[in-house]
């Protein structure tokens, strides 16, 4: 379904062209720099390819979350704190999710010494909840904070209006409207 080396040219380049920092003053500007940033992309977006897939230990073992971490998911609702990596958890997670691939579109990147700020787009695919494969991408913005030399995600905000839904939907949904009427 996806270009593999397409997608991943694209935001490789994209997150060496785009600016690194609100502030240029606070910007770090070494070569060793951009391919740290260049490497926390591209670790992210094996992160949600293993996630689509529903290889809960490669996920696992790819991603340090904070204690501290919070979650807007793509389904909407309060926001949640921390992260639960329990194995149960994580065979949850793996059951709901199956057979996917996931690449990643850089819009923006932020960056000082100790933060990151990625938007993008993730251009994935998979079967979701026992529904068929079906494209599941998502605007998200994640923030990783470097705490003991590595690089732990501290927010992520994801949603599914990858595509335009006009002004009568996005205020259904403000309202809470369930659009699939059920």
């Amino acid at each position: 379904m996806f270009k593999s080396n397409i997608w991943r040219r694209l935001a490789l380049k994209a997150a060496l062209a785009m600016p690194l920092s609100a502030s240029a003053a606070q910007a770090p500007t070494s070569a060793s720099w951009d391919q740290e940033l260049a490497d926390l992309i591209s670790k992210t977006e094996a992160q949600a390819s293993a996630f689509m897939r529903g290889d809960m230990d490669k996920w696992s073992g790819l991603v340090r979350i904070a204690e501290e971490f919070t979650l807007m998911q793509p389904f909407g609702g309060e926001a949640s704190r921390g992260f639960d990596m329990s194995p149960e958890r994580l065979a949850r997670l793996a059951s709901t999710f199956r057979n996917g691939d996931a690449k990643l579109e850089l819009v923006q990147s932020y960056a000082s010494d100790d933060l990151v700020v990625l938007a993008m787009i993730e251009r994935q695919h998979g079967e979701v909840g026992g529904l068929p494969d079906q494209d599941w991408s998502l605007r998200v913005t994640q923030v990783y904070r470097r705490q003991g030399g590595q690089w732990w995600l501290v927010h992520r905000h994801a949603d599914p209006l990858v595509r335009p839904v006009g002004l009568e939907t996005a205020a259904a949904l403000a309202r809470g409207a369930n659009l699939d009427g059920r």
